[in-house]
């Protein structure tokens, strides 16, 4: 029997909806530049979600703890690779993505005879300065963007713009560089309530988008943020901007995340 252009087309549709629902209850990923770094936080169950793979490049994610791993193994190779072939400062977000992560995902998607990745990634570069820290979004089908001064992931795109919402401060999400002023600690206020905002967007399966229906209550919010720990705990780390030791990234203790927990 011949595979027709629709059954293609039919194949990537049975795809979508099979990793759509496969992410849907996954815990949502933020990142937020400060002065002292870019700050990434999210929960995990057992396994962590916070790596750094290159010099001024982390990566988080959300999906099948065998695909995260995979997408991390096959990051960490290619920054390797490109640091060896040219220099260490050509290594950037853009080239990680845009050549070497991204064509790769495209064609296992597009391949009819090949399982879909379970995942959704979240890359950050840190600069001398926020205004120059960048983030890219990583889709299961390859697809990114890029944003500027923060990115949110999360297994909904409903529960991405709510928290996308919270970043900008209720405004419009900018993509160009501003400047950010805001302490590690500030940070942490606004990424908690990021993180509890589309914790809530996906555990109420609101397919709302912000401005089209009511905002969650604060009890809402307190509710669904303890009923997310239940299970998990919080994972958060620091890419420092200005490192003072072989390595950038340092998790933060549990008592600086304490203070923002109920």
């Amino acid at each position: 029997m011949a595979y027709t252009p629709y059954d293609w087309q039919h194949t990537l549709s049975q795809k979508v909806d099979y990793v759509e629902d496969r992410l849907k209850r996954g815990s949502p990923v933020i990142a937020l530049s400060c002065k002292e770094g870019i700050l990434i936080l999210t929960t995990r169950r057992s396994q962590g979600k916070i790596f750094e793979v290159y010099d001024r490049l982390a990566f988080a994610g959300l999906g099948n703890p065998s695909d995260l791993e995979a997408v991390r193994h096959a990051v960490v190779d290619f920054c390797h690779a490109e640091g060896f072939q040219r220099s260490p400062e050509d290594v950037t977000i853009q080239r990680v993505v845009g050549f070497g992560i991204s064509p790769a995902i495209k064609r296992n998607y597009a391949d009819p005879f090949q399982s879909p990745i379970i995942l959704r990634g979240l890359f950050a570069q840190v600069g001398r300065n926020p205004e120059d820290d960048l983030y890219f979004s990583l889709n299961f089908d390859g697809e990114f963007t890029q944003s500027a001064q923060g990115a949110a992931i999360a297994g909904t795109v409903p529960a991405i713009h709510w928290m996308e919402r919270v970043l900008a401060d209720g405004k419009k999400p900018k993509r160009a560089k501003t400047k950010s002023s805001l302490s590690l600690n500030a940070a942490l206020e606004k990424a908690f309530k990021a993180w509890t905002v589309g914790s809530w967007a996906v555990r109420s399966a609101s397919g709302e988008p912000p401005g089209s229906g009511e905002s969650p209550s604060e009890k809402e919010l307190q509710s669904s943020l303890k009923e997310a720990l239940e299970d998990a705990e919080m994972e958060a780390a620091l890419l420092d901007r200005a490192p003072h030791r072989d390595r950038r990234l340092r998790f933060l203790a549990e008592e600086d995340l304490q203070r923002h927990l109920p």
